[in-house]
């Protein structure tokens, strides 16, 4: 398994992609991300990969792909399409150097997810929780 890192372009933080996928996902289900190249190692980000999510420097979220399409954009170009399931799980935040496009994300090097319901801050805010990590506090 494999997965995908992106940036998050113009997102302030997790709860304002949320907010532009529900809308996105309403306006024109299922939710899908397009992306200009289709990745080469197809299989294995269908075996299970996500898609993480860098929101502000920092990756915080990330989506399971569930499917990988041939799309295209508004203007006719060609694209590809990754269906993504609509929840989004938080991840331990991990500062990320801005970058082009998306990159593969080995399965080794995947950020963990956040605490299970009742660990220590998992029912902070995730900007507060951010805050804590930083100051060497969670």
């Amino acid at each position: 398994m494999v997965h995908l890192i992106k940036l998050s372009v113009g997102t302030r933080d997790v709860e304002h992609l949320r907010r532009l996928q529900l809308d996105r996902q309403a306006s024109d289900p299922p939710l899908r991300h397009r992306t200009r190249h289709a990745p080469k190692r197809r299989e294995e980000i269908l075996d299970g990969g996500s898609i993480y999510w860098v929101v502000a420097g920092m990756v915080q979220c990330r989506q399971r792909i569930l499917g990988i399409e041939a799309a295209t954009y508004e203007d006719g170009s060609a694209a590809t399409a990754l269906v993504l399931d609509p929840a989004l799980v938080g991840v331990e935040p991990r500062p990320v150097k801005p970058f082009q496009g998306w990159r593969y994300l080995d399965e080794s090097d995947a950020p963990g997810d956040l605490g299970k319901p009742g660990e220590a801050g998992s029912d902070l805010p995730q900007g507060l929780r951010l805050a804590l990590r930083e100051l060497c506090l969670l």
